[in-house]
């Protein structure tokens, strides 16, 4: 879908051990935002970090922490992404993992 001009970001902040039954949390929400037809979604995974816990994150290779931060970033129309939030939050609720969430106005130049 090739989606163009003034637009939402919607970001979810996760851990990486975050599931949904046996899958990915990440995981779910992209397959999810692909069958709402949102325009686009990508994961990455943070290299150093805290939230709510006040407990780092880091990627250090002597330090053995599998859960790292995992950032899930959705873009389309305000009308598809504010329709997607229901759903997010029932999946997030289910999963009984903790989430920070934000939307921000983007516009697509190509």
């Amino acid at each position: 879908m090739e989606l163009r001009g003034d637009a939402k970001l919607l970001r979810i902040f996760i851990g990486e051990q975050d599931k949904y039954e046996n899958r990915s949390l990440y995981e779910k929400i992209v397959v999810m935002a692909r069958d709402a037809g949102l325009a686009g979604a990508t994961v990455m995974k943070g290299v150093f970090s805290y939230g709510a816990s006040s407990r780092i994150h880091t990627a250090k290779i002597f330090d053995f922490s599998q859960d790292m931060p995992m950032i899930v970033e959705l873009v389309d129309t305000e009308e598809k992404i504010s329709g997607f939030i229901p759903t997010l939050d029932e999946v997030l609720e289910h999963s009984g993992s903790g989430a920070l969430i934000t939307i921000e106005s983007v516009e697509i130049i190509k």
